[in-house]
């Protein structure tokens, strides 16, 4: 049965480091479909707040649902599970060095419980054929472009069709141009019903692509959506 429940839900949330808080009292939510970019300055939290969404961190104080998994009390046994429903992306790319693109992500597919080789050839296919990469498939790593390599990256979050992708600075060791090129992809992905939670310090992409904007300011999280503000490009 369709749910109309949001893909994140966050009540009431802290998020530590260590034994540090964060941020505190935050409450947002993401719908299914939705884009969303995350700011604020180095140290603000956005990366502890990613983390926490896909368990990474525990969640210690209030409440967050991503996916359909309560991340408040996850147990380690759910972990994988909540992953395979989330994209993942991080700027420093994270590709297996001494593998090909092809070995890079079959063995996402493999780890995620795909069995049947000629399905996981075919979901292969038609993800590089997604980010527009229709040929790297025996390429190494060290073949391809920064932004090839990060179409790699965002082809391997999408093998098992998640719900959102998280994306921390996936657009932070580009350069402008390949940038724009990124962030037309995630647009793309986003209009076929997947929702984008991407953090960025890039605020002429921001200015470039506009959409509702979340920001780590003084341990709160200002959501643009319930109280508009002036995105200062100063950090």
């Amino acid at each position: 049965m369709f749910s109309t429940d949001p893909v994140v839900r966050v009540s009431d949330a802290h998020i530590f480091q260590d034994n540090n808080t964060v941020l505190r009292d935050i409450n947002f939510d993401i719908d299914k479909g939705e884009f969303v970019f995350l700011v604020g300055r180095t140290g603000s939290g956005k990366s502890s707040l990613l983390k926490t969404l896909y368990a990474d961190l525990d969640l210690r104080l209030g409440d967050i649902n991503v996916a359909g998994f309560n991340i408040r009390g996850i147990d380690d046994g759910q972990v994988p599970k909540l992953r395979r429903k989330l994209g993942i992306i991080f700027q420093d790319f994270q590709l297996f060095p001494d593998r090909t693109v092809d070995d890079n992500l079959m063995f996402v597919l493999k780890a995620t419980g795909w069995k049947d080789n000629g399905k996981m050839r075919a979901r292969l296919s038609e993800v590089l054929m997604q980010v527009g990469l229709g040929s790297v498939e025996k390429k190494m790593p060290h073949q391809l472009s920064g932004g090839e390599q990060q179409r790699v990256v965002i082809a391997r979050a999408l093998l098992n069709e998640p719900l959102i992708l998280i994306a921390d600075e996936p657009t932070g060791n580009l350069d402008p141009e390949v940038s724009h090129g990124i962030l037309k992809l995630f647009q793309q992905i986003n209009k076929s019903g997947t929702a984008v939670l991407m953090a960025t310090h890039d605020y002429p992409l921001i200015k470039k692509f506009p959409a509702r904007i979340l920001k780590c300011e003084n341990g709160r999280v200002i959501d643009s959506a319930k109280e508009p503000f002036e995105l200062i490009t100063e950090y």
